[in-house]
């Protein structure tokens, strides 16, 4: 009789550590100072009317290129109102000649179908490229004239982006990548988020009070 008292107990034990295990654990809301930080004070946007979505990024970082997968991801996932773009950092100056060629290739209008395959070049293929005259000869790979790749890099154009990038940089407290701003008002890192697909939440969320929608709030997973 006891043996068989002992079986019970044991069961219902192991069957109420089953349920525990399954059940999922409370949600905590996203707070402020935490999960993301208020830009102080907020910045301007380049985006009109439309909620900007802003990515600091640099090719150099290895950061961001596995990031690069989830901000795609996190484009699609924006509603209309909302505007993803991106904004080379440089924290070194070894950092500099990828912002260039990110301006570069903007002007030029190869932005979009050499942006994932710089990521690669470096980072999966590893390939040495390290001064904009290396760039210029990858972006010849990829149907650009090398000469007017150089030209452009050079330009008034090019040296005003870089210049307001770095002030962006500044104000909004940047001080690695990849970070996110949303509409110039706050700051989300895949640390502070707690991983890259809480980020992306967390990001629509922000994005969804700045369109002041009724959505219920996401909450962060523990």
């Amino acid at each position: 009789m006891l043996q068989r008292l002992g079986i019970l107990l044991a069961g219902l034990i192991a069957t109420s550590a089953a349920f525990a295990a399954d059940a999922p654990a409370a949600p905590v809301a996203w707070e402020a100072g935490k999960n993301y930080f208020p830009v102080d004070p907020p910045q301007p946007t380049a985006t009109g009317s439309k909620v900007e979505v802003l990515e600091v990024f640099s090719y150099a970082c290895p950061h961001c290129a596995h990031f690069q997968p989830y901000a795609e991801q996190l484009k699609q996932s924006l509603p209309k109102g909302a505007v993803f773009s991106y904004m080379p950092a440089v924290f070194n100056p070894s950092w500099e000649p990828y912002a260039r060629a990110y301006y570069t290739a903007e002007s030029l209008g190869v932005l979009d179908s050499t942006h994932q395959a710089l990521f690669d070049a470096l980072h999966k293929d590893h390939l040495p490229m390290r001064t904009i005259d290396e760039l210029a000869s990858f972006y010849a790979q990829h149907g650009v004239d090398k000469a007017k790749f150089l030209a452009t890099s050079g330009s008034f154009e090019v040296e005003s982006k870089l210049s307001r990038a770095a002030e962006i940089v500044k104000a909004d407290g940047i001080d690695g990548t990849p970070s996110i701003v949303v509409n110039g008002k706050y700051r989300v890192t895949g640390a502070s988020a707690g991983g890259y697909p809480q980020l992306i939440e967390l990001v629509d969320w922000l994005v969804n009070q700045e369109l002041g929608t009724k959505a219920t709030p996401a909450k962060k997973k523990k």
